[in-house]
């Protein structure tokens, strides 16, 4: 299996949503952030990266009639 390259932020947003995940709370953007020391705005593109690369994939919310947006779950390196 070939490496991913990785950038330094996108490290740190792949990493958030794994810890965030560990710790059973739903891994949305706001909170990705604020695990990652960043602004909302600033994890979109690296979440649009991790999931173009396979990384994360995004799940829209479950539940019919409450949209909470999107959450991004990892998905498990091998």
């Amino acid at each position: 299996m070939q490496q991913v390259q990785l950038s330094e932020v996108e490290q740190r947003v792949y990493q958030a949503v794994t810890t965030l995940e560990q710790r059973g709370q739903v891994p949305y953007p706001d909170l990705i952030g604020e695990e990652a020391g960043l602004t909302e705005e600033q994890v979109h593109a690296p979440l649009h990266q991790l999931t173009e690369k396979g990384l994360l994939h995004r799940e829209d919310s479950p539940m019919a009639g409450l949209d909470f947006g999107p959450r991004f779950c990892a998905r498990q390196m091998a």
